[in-house]
């Protein structure tokens, strides 16, 4: 389970390196192996493989006879790519995922559950709620 914010550093090559709590979180029969995802409101969703596989069997048990599940098994393949964790606990963020979710040197991690959400620092505040009024609000709407 991941959770918490954690302000990161992407290097010149586009490497960032994971928190030793995020690190420590993923199993350990996920190896070196994560899935990076194109997510929804331009994010990047990084999962561990035993995550990624329920998701991956979700899309792949898709009808492949149906226009509009054909469209979003190849739109869902063509977003995700498999990313490999260094001895030092560093990845590579391939540029059109860089460019995609407007990655520069700043980066905010997000642990939500079962993956790690990566935003810009410029746009993840335009994607979380800082008031706490409606935090409240929005609680006792949903959780109640």
């Amino acid at each position: 389970m991941f959770n918490c914010r954690y302000d990161c550093k992407l290097d010149p090559k586009g490497r960032l390196v994971l928190p030793s709590k995020i690190k420590g979180a993923i199993p350990e029969a996920n190896g070196s192996a994560l899935m990076l995802q194109m997510a929804a409101d331009k994010c990047l969703k990084l999962y561990p493989m035993v995550e990624f596989r329920k998701l991956e069997s979700q899309v792949n048990a898709l009808s492949d006879h149906n226009e509009e599940t054909r469209r979003l098994k190849r739109s869902f393949f063509t977003r995700i790519t498999e990313v490999e964790l260094d001895s030092a606990g560093r990845f590579l963020i391939p540029k059109a995922f860089q460019e995609y979710a407007g990655l520069d040197k700043d980066v905010i991690l997000v642990g939500v559950g079962s993956k790690i959400e990566m935003w810009s620092a410029d746009r993840y505040k335009d994607f979380v709620i800082e008031d706490d009024i409606e935090m409240s609000q929005q609680m006792e709407k949903y959780l109640s």
